[in-house]
């Protein structure tokens, strides 16, 4: 399923279904259990409740419920268990910095804190953007930022692709609310990355799938960077990020903040056997409302479209305007999907693609 769907399936840019009509690709299907459920492959393989929510956990970021989700993307098992996960020392940001200083080594230039505020148009052609005060001619344009807040809020109707019903219709994948707590003293019973199934797991899906709302049990992951990087925390002190999956298009409010603040404190006292609440040195929370004021995420959400098979490959928003002759889209809400890795992946496609039509540069 990996070598498939990485080899063979997630470089192909959607443009149309004729991409994916060729013997490797359709043999491979077969192999790729697309038309069972993540749940009953797991269920195949064990019976044991908490190996079977294991398995099915990293599902719940996808979009729909394990029962619902093709058994295509038990791939992510098999990325996480046997290829391993890795950790940039120094903590994620080190891979933006390192982008960072190999796009200005090829001489980009990159503005910061400035928001795009108006696209200008001749004739079928982006000629221009306005940034701040500033204005950029551009030749060609790539957007990255929320592709839903970019064609409905940055482009008149008329260079649409999709109607606001469209993405309407759209099936999410979740949001998350997060807290960020740096603690001053060590908790030696967690690792770098913990989940907790201590609560009913399905529940909690259902509360973000089924009947959305604010989970009243949820399960929570913990990263704690510090068990494996010193750089990220004094000594003899602890970084968390924790974790929550929630359905987007929730009322954020600070009042449901300090609720989950209080949940997830509770939580890790009881997981470490050991009072914390009065050694929080640094806490900042993240959720919707952040999503959308720093992203302009549509409903608030963090992952995207959901991974549903009718937005799957060339069923989802497309990489390339029908409208405008040098507009491309890249990021998580398009080809092939959200996510780090299959973000960056839709740039590197993109890249290709204006290579093809403009005939420039060499990727």
């Amino acid at each position: 399923k990996y070598n498939i769907g990485i080899g063979k399936f997630v470089y192909h840019p959607g443009l149309n279904v004729a991409e994916y009509l060729n013997w490797p690709l359709i043999s491979g299907l077969f192999h790729m259990n697309v038309f069972s459920s993540v749940t009953t492959v797991v269920n195949r393989v064990t019976k044991e409740r908490r190996l079977r929510q294991l398995l099915e956990f990293p599902v719940l970021f996808l979009g729909s419920l394990p029962r619902r989700t093709p058994a295509l993307y038990t791939l992510m098992n098999y990325a996480d268990l046997v290829l391993g996960t890795w950790y940039p020392m120094g903590g994620m940001y080190k891979i933006v910095e390192g982008m960072v200083q190999m796009a200005e080594s090829m001489g980009v230039k990159i503005h910061y804190n400035t928001n795009v505020e108006k696209i200008n148009i001749n004739n079928s052609k982006i000629i221009s953007v306005i940034a701040g005060s500033k204005q950029y001619d551009t030749d060609v344009l790539v957007t990255s930022a929320d592709y839903h807040h970019v064609e409905q809020h940055l482009l008149p109707e008329q260079y649409r692709r999709y109607t606001e019903k469209y993405w309407n219709s759209r099936v999410l994948a979740p949001s998350a609310i997060l807290f960020y707590l740096g603690i001053k003293k060590k908790l030696p019973r967690l690792i770098h990355h913990n989940l907790f199934f201590d609560v009913d797991f399905y529940k909690h899906a259902d509360e973000i799938y089924k009947h959305p709302q604010w989970p009243e049990n949820p399960a929570i992951y913990i990263s704690c960077t510090s068990r494996t990087d010193p750089s990220v925390s004094p000594e003899d002190s602890e970084n968390l990020t924790v974790l929550i999956p929630v359905a987007p298009g929730l009322n954020d409010t600070e009042e449901v903040r300090e609720k989950y603040y209080k949940y997830i404190i509770s939580k890790i006292e009881n997981i470490c056997g050991e009072k914390i609440s009065d050694q929080v040195v640094f806490k900042r929370t993240y959720a919707h409302n952040d999503f959308i004021n720093e992203y302009h995420s549509f409903k608030g959400n963090a992952y995207g479209l959901a991974n549903t098979l009718k937005q799957t490959a060339f069923l989802k928003p497309k990489l390339i305007s029908n409208k405008l002759d040098n507009l491309f889209y890249t990021g998580q809400l398009t080809v092939p999907g959200p996510g780090i890795p299959p973000s960056l992946i839709s740039g590197e496609i993109v890249a290709k693609l204006i290579t093809e039509r403009f005939n420039r540069i060499q990727i």
